[in-house]
């Protein structure tokens, strides 16, 4: 229920609101076991942060002696905030994942300014989820980790989803910091039901929920409270609402939030008229709209669903941007940054899709606990760059080492260029389809699909091998063999990549399309053919319609539009 302190609050942070939501975004999906293919939970997440360098982390295994401290950086900035403990029983982590399965994601909400910092924190988002891959199994020992991590030690970050997945269950979970003055922060974490999907990005999603179902919900004991407290709040229990008090919608949360959302839901819904019900509210237009946290999907959805649905652009929607002038004259799926843009006193948008320019890293974990064994099933299908230019290779969560062209350290920095690097050489694959989408972009796309599918082939037969092993009793030969398949293959893919990039250089340059000419006669030496595509007839009608009569053709004394023979004769002569 609304009150007037939450207007109230609601009107004054308006603007720093629309700031704070373009300030970090990332998108998450989330698949539970009963819609995914193979039975297993699959979590997807992209890290869109242009100052992000994009690479693969890996934690070890091992036992921490008493006294053990860890120092924290916050992971958004870079600031160091201090130490924490870190002594006891640490787990192997590759990515987000770690080797019993456990999965977490995030994406950022911001929420009310007046909560945003809190001075003397020790843990921010970043950290938060690493250390608790270390040193938990479970999805619900997660939960309950990160509360007490930033009871103990404070919360450095704004407002925060997680997605948190093991190898049986799948949760969401709305947390925000209880701002100055106080230690910690509020959640509400909700189980998504087994056979649905859902999906967030960078807007708090849980509203209500069943205070007497706790099997299924999970929530801070003063989540209620401590609105009440802030004057945010004077209604009952039950009447509560998570996002529409610590994070009131906006236009911005909608339009550039949630219209993602909306984008992953009503491709997968098997109600199929999803994506007309809440459009108004993926506009910005119907803010009182909201949509289901979850929804169940029309098929099983499978890992190379989960990573497609990642690479979308709004194709074929409301909020398609292909098609006007400022997509180019190739139709590009991208604009300048930044997001807004103001003209005549007027601000306006630049769509905010899923696959954007600007990520650091994205992946696909898939905890197959439930038909393999544990040192087999956890798998992360690790990206980095744009979803879209991107392809995943599969790492072992219970891999010993990781590729050196991901790693920190050895693949360069986020203003250090090295080519054998995976983030370099993505970056210069996804660039040059920029500027050049309508040919080069779908050249990409094969090659990513060409690829991932191979990868699968080959996971599929490394997993019968490791099984084996571990039947035989051989759990070093499997651990060896599954980290010399993370790495070969993520080195692999790097290198194939240097190469893909070379070719589509090769063929695309300079606004041709070069290809080879096959010699007529064993000692012909023929030059490629470069042939020259321009523009599409929806781009001329548009150089016409502002340029006028200034480029058409003329023969004689007058704009006749029609070249002479001769002219056709002279153009062979010119380049």
């Amino acid at each position: 229920k609304a009150t007037v302190s939450v207007l109230y609050w609601t009107m004054r942070i308006y603007a720093l609101l629309a700031l704070l939501k373009l300030s970090a975004a990332c998108s998450n999906i989330l698949v539970t076991p009963g819609c995914s293919a193979d039975g297993a939970p699959q979590i997807a997440y992209a890290a869109d942060d242009g100052t992000v360098f994009g690479h693969l982390r890996h934690f070890a295994s091992g036992v921490h002696p008493p006294g053990t401290m860890m120092k924290v950086w916050d992971w958004d900035s870079g600031t160091y905030l201090g130490e924490i403990d870190d002594s006891g029983v640490r787990y192997n982590v590759v990515g987000n994942m770690n080797e019993y399965g456990l999965i977490i994601g995030e994406t950022t909400f911001g929420g009310l300014d007046m909560l945003s910092s809190q001075a003397g924190a020790k843990i921010d988002y970043g950290t938060l989820i690493w250390t608790t891959l270390t040193r938990v199994k479970t999805a619900r020992e997660a939960i309950a980790t990160m509360y007490n991590l930033t009871q103990t030690y404070g919360y450095y970050s704004t407002g925060e989803t997680f997605s948190i997945a093991d190898t049986k269950e799948v949760w969401i979970v709305d947390f925000i910091g209880k701002g100055q003055g106080e230690v910690g922060g509020v959640f509400i974490a909700r189980r998504i039901p087994d056979g649905m999907v859902s999906a967030h990005a960078n807007q708090a999603r849980i509203r209500t929920w069943d205070w007497s179902d706790k099997d299924n919900n999970i929530w801070a004991p003063d989540v209620v409270s401590f609105a009440r407290a802030k004057g945010l709040y004077n209604g009952t229990d039950e009447d509560f609402s998570f996002s529409d008090t610590y994070d009131p919608v906006t236009f911005t949360g909608a339009r550039l939030g949630e219209a993602r959302a909306w984008s992953v839901l009503q491709t997968v819904a098997e109600d199929r008229n999803f994506g007309s019900q809440y459009l108004d509210y993926a506009q910005g237009h119907n803010l009182t709209n909201r949509m289901p946290l979850w929804v169940k999907p029309y098929k099983k959805i499978s890992v190379n669903d989960t990573m497609w649905l990642m690479r979308t652009h709004f194709d074929g929607t409301w909020f398609d941007e292909s098609q006007d002038v400022g997509a180019g004259a190739f139709h590009a799926r991208y604009r300048e940054r930044p997001l807004m843009w103001e003209y005549e006193g007027k601000q306006y948008v630049n769509e905010r899709t899923i696959a954007v320019q600007q990520t650091g890293w994205n992946f696909v974990a898939h905890s197959r606990g439930s038909y393999l064994p544990k040192e087999v099933g956890p798998v992360i299908w690790f990206a980095v760059d744009d979803t879209s230019t991107s392809a995943h290779f599969p790492a072992y969560a219970n891999s010993q080492g990781i590729p050196s062209t991901w790693a920190a350290g050895t693949s360069g920095s986020a203003t250090q260029f090295v080519l054998r690097s995976a983030f370099w050489v993505f970056n210069l694959v996804a660039n040059f389809a920029y500027f050049r989408w309508d040919p080069v972009f779908p050249a990409v796309q094969s090659k990513i699909a060409e690829l991932e599918s191979e990868y699968m082939t080959e996971l599929n037969a490394m997993d019968k091998m490791l099984v084996s092993y571990l039947s035989q009793g051989q759990t070093e030969q499997a651990l060896q063999a599954l980290t010399q398949f993370t790495i070969a293959t993520g080195d692999g893919l790097v290198d194939t990549w240097v190469q893909f990039w070379m070719d589509l250089f090769v063929k695309y340059r300079d606004g041709f399309i070069t290809t080879p000419v096959a010699p007529k006669h064993p000692e012909d030496q023929p030059v490629p053919n470069c042939a020259e595509p321009g523009f599409d007839d929806a781009w001329k009608k548009r150089i016409v319609a502002e340029a006028g009569s200034k480029y058409i053709v003329w023969n004689g004394t007058g704009p006749t539009g029609q070249l002479t023979e001769q002219d056709h004769h002279k153009l062979k002569s010119i380049k």
